[in-house]
């Protein structure tokens, strides 16, 4: 095999990446998994819009997803740069992105509006209207899916007109644009609320009882297939050739991290992929529907290969991003390395909070409303949570390694899986002190990367659609455990 090069989009809530891959042909003395190496070619900052307040006065909040397309359309022409010069090609694109949000298109492929976010406040009168159609359980029996108040159905139902349109997810927006097909991959397409988990496809019965147009989502399409080719402007704008295609990978960006989680053959998976969210769950080969799994707010969402992500949503770092970003606007200590050192350094068992509480979703004042939660919640020896930047980081690094270990207690319960390691990948592998205290709270030891796991993901699932790799799954792992460095926390390390 020659050494190839494939491009991973990767936009996340709070930034956005355009990296070129090259996997190489080196196996090394061991005749093992090529190697995967990455070059972020292009960095941008995302994040929502606030677009004032609307007829009931509630905070309208958008993204700019022209301004992220045009930005994606700039790293691909610095991926097409590197890659001259190296004197290869960029084989495809894949693109991952957040779920459940989305854009409306009418016929001519015109934005009906700047698109909603997720922690837009409105379908908070909208749960319930969907919920009076079709009730909770009912909903659960079909999707799989967890509650959470932001899911894509719910969002659709505050629309005030669908038909004459269609819903494209993120991923699908963007593919849309450099390419001009229309096609909804799968797995984010698990995130809507709208397909159904024994089969895979679109629910008829769910669109026919929540009163939605057929034909709102384009159709379905799998990891590894493509959308399309580049449009013609769109190859003039970055110098990619026209026939570079767009390739469809997990484009849900947690299916990408779970992909890319480096479990040896035969392991039971069980991974925290930590970021904004916390993605908290093992692999599995079908759903789980019982009224327990409902009970518990846990989600079937698909993954690579058919699989199944049984996971739950848990409140992730966004708690520490938005609490650094206040304290820098006031002047305070921000830096994370800071943080993490003071924190560290405080005794165990002071307070924690539910980083699950929807009071959590919004931007603004998190320190405050982190201070209040604590205080209500309160603890045996009647500890105060103080003001002080390393006592808010540490009470919500205690309070999620609290959640992964509660979460992760019901996941074997619900699921018979009783997996012997964490793996922890994305950005919070990086945090030594909250993988140690996860280690400490789960018992059992955390491997903690790859950072860039989402990447990779996205990158192997197109490597393997040209054949640059071959085999599923355990082919895919064994390619990252050969291009990355591990690290193992223990209880004993805390």
């Amino acid at each position: 095999m020659s050494t190839r090069s494939f491009v991973a989009v990767d936009v996340g809530a709070s930034s956005g990446r355009v990296i070129l891959a090259t996997v190489s042909p080196d196996r090394g003395a061991d005749g093992g998994a090529p190697r995967v190496a990455l070059d972020v070619v292009h960095r941008f900052p995302n994040g929502v819009i606030d677009d004032g307040v609307d007829s009931a006065g509630k905070r309208v909040l958008r993204w700019d997803l022209p301004g992220i397309f045009a930005e994606v359309q700039d790293g691909l022409a610095k991926a097409g740069e590197l890659a001259a010069e190296r004197g290869v090609r960029v084989e495809s694109i894949g693109i991952d992105t957040w779920a459940v949000d989305y854009g409306l298109v009418d016929a001519a492929g015109r934005l009906k509006e700047p698109v909603h976010a997720y922690r837009d406040a409105r379908t908070e009168a909208t749960v319930p209207v969907v919920h009076e159609k079709v009730p909770p359980e009912k909903l659960y029996e079909v999707t799989g899916l967890q509650f959470l108040p932001f899911t894509t159905l719910y969002q659709l139902a505050a629309e005030p007109r669908l038909h004459g349109y269609q819903a494209l997810l993120i991923p699908d927006l963007l593919a849309f644009w450099l390419t001009g097909s229309r096609r909804t991959e799968e797995t984010n397409a698990s995130t809507t609320g709208l397909l159904d988990a024994r089969t895979g496809i679109w629910s008829a019965q769910l669109f026919e009882e929540l009163g939605l147009p057929e034909g709102l989502f384009p159709e379905l399409i799998v990891p590894g297939e493509t959308y399309g080719t580049l449009l013609p402007a769109v190859a003039e704008r970055t110098g990619l050739p026209p026939d570079t295609p767009v390739v469809a990978v997990g484009s849900h960006d947690t299916a990408s991290a779970v992909a890319a989680v480096p479990a040896s053959e035969g392991e039971d998976v069980a991974y925290i992929s930590s970021g904004t969210w916390s993605l908290v769950g093992v692999e599995l080969d079908k759903p789980v529907l019982t009224e327990a799994s409902r009970a518990a707010n846990f989600t079937n969402e698909r993954g690579v290969d058919g699989t199944i992500r049984y996971l739950r949503n848990v409140g992730g770092l966004w708690l520490l991003s938005e609490s650094q970003r206040q304290w820098a606007a006031e002047g305070r200590e921000a830096s994370l390395e800071a943080l993490l050192a003071a924190a560290a350094a405080l005794p165990a068992g002071g307070p924690q909070i539910d980083v699950d509480a929807e009071e959590f979703l919004a931007p603004d004042g998190m320190p405050e409303r982190i201070r209040a939660a604590a205080a209500r919640a309160g603890t045996p020896g009647g500890e105060v949570l103080t003001d002080e930047p390393a006592a808010v980081v540490r009470c919500i690094l205690d309070s999620l390694a609290a959640a992964y270990a509660r979460t992760l207690t019901q996941t074997a319960q619900l699921s018979g899986r009783r997996p012997g390691a964490v793996h922890v990948v994305g950005g919070g592998s990086q945090n030594e002190l909250l993988c140690r205290l996860t280690a400490a709270a789960t018992g059992l030891p955390v491997l903690a990367g790859p950072v860039e796991a989402t990447a990779l993901g996205n990158i192997l699932v197109q490597a393997r659609a040209p054949d640059a790799l071959d085999g599923g799954l355990p082919a895919l792992r064994a390619a990252v455990r050969a291009s990355v460095q591990l690290r193992e926390h223990t209880a004993a390390a805390v």
